[in-house]
C-alpha cells in the first residue's frame, strides 16, 4: 500500500537541507568519517587530518549544533564522537557508492 503524500514543515525541511549542507564539506566528511572508529580530541583530529585546531573547532561547532557530533569534558579536554547512527549510515553508504564506480 503506498504511503500519503505529507508535504514537509519548514522545520523539517530547514534541519535536511543543513544536514546535507554539512555533509557536502570536505573537511566535516572528513571529520565524521575519523569518528566513525573512536572518539577523538580536538588536537587529535587537528593531527591526525593535518588541520590547524581553530578550523576543526568550527567544524565541530557545526556539526554539533545539527547534533552530528556529540561531546564531553575530561578536565580541560573536550572529546567528540559522532551523535546521529542515521548520518553516519548516509555517510558510509555515500563512501561505499564512491568506491564502487
Amino acid at each position: 500500500m503506498e504511503k500519503p503524500y505529507l508535504p514537509l514543515d519548514e522545520e523539517t525541511l530547514f534541519l535536511v537541507s543543513q544536514t546535507f549542507k554539512a555533509l557536502a564539506d570536505p573537511t566535516r566528511i572528513r571529520i565524521l568519517h575519523l569518528l566513525f572508529e573512536r572518539e577523538l580530541s580536538v588536537t587529535n583530529i587537528a593531527e591526525r587530518l593535518d588541520l590547524n585546531q581553530s578550523n576543526v573547532s568550527h567544524q565541530l561547532r557545526f556539526l554539533k549544533n545539527l547534533r552530528l557530533v556529540k561531546y564531553r569534558r575530561d578536565g580541560k579536554t573536550i572529546y567528540y564522537s559522532q551523535d546521529d547512527e542515521h548520518v553516519m549510515k548516509i555517510l558510509q553508504q555515500t563512501i561505499d557508492h564512491a568506491c564502487h564506480h
